[in-house]
């Protein structure tokens, strides 16, 4: 018979630790849904706590290409192109490697765009998956709504 802990994925506290009550309620409010009724954002339960940096593995497997043409500028240092190597994002903005991977490092979204990326905190990622629930479910209404009054 597993244990509570391997059940669970998560180990026991060492000795001396208290638990974050405040952490673990904040939790019980974002996996069960209640911050949509009560219209909490992921502010109001995080604090201003500014959003995760991206996850690790997707800093570590950005794509790279080459520039072959001096169009346009990095929109970070706001330098010209020049013949090198740049990153892409997946919403197809392009930078210099020197200048995204220590903005990737502090934050999760595009400089450009805002377009969000993975990140590693597994809170935050809930708290978008809710989001997007929550979005789907307003257009389906929107939808449905629609078909039945149009």
């Amino acid at each position: 018979m597993a244990s509570y802990f391997d059940e669970h994925g998560c180990n026991p506290l060492p000795r001396g630790e208290a638990p974050d009550d405040y952490l673990h309620f904040a939790r019980l409010i974002l996996h069960g849904g209640y911050w949509q009724g009560m219209q909490m954002e992921y502010s109001h339960l995080f604090g201003e706590k500014p959003p995760p940096p991206a996850s690790k593995t997707f800093v570590n497997t950005l794509k790279t290409s080459k520039v072959t043409e001096n169009a346009g500028q990095c929109a970070v240092c706001l330098k010209e192109w020049v013949k090198g190597d740049f990153n892409t994002l997946p919403c197809k903005h392009r930078f210099h490697p020197s200048c995204i991977i220590p903005w990737l490092e502090k934050t999760n979204s595009c400089p450009m765009c805002r377009h969000e990326l993975p990140t590693d905190d597994e809170d935050y990622e809930e708290y978008k998956r809710q989001k997007k629930r929550q979005s789907d479910r307003e257009a389906e209404i929107k939808m449905l709504h629609n078909s039945m009054f149009s």
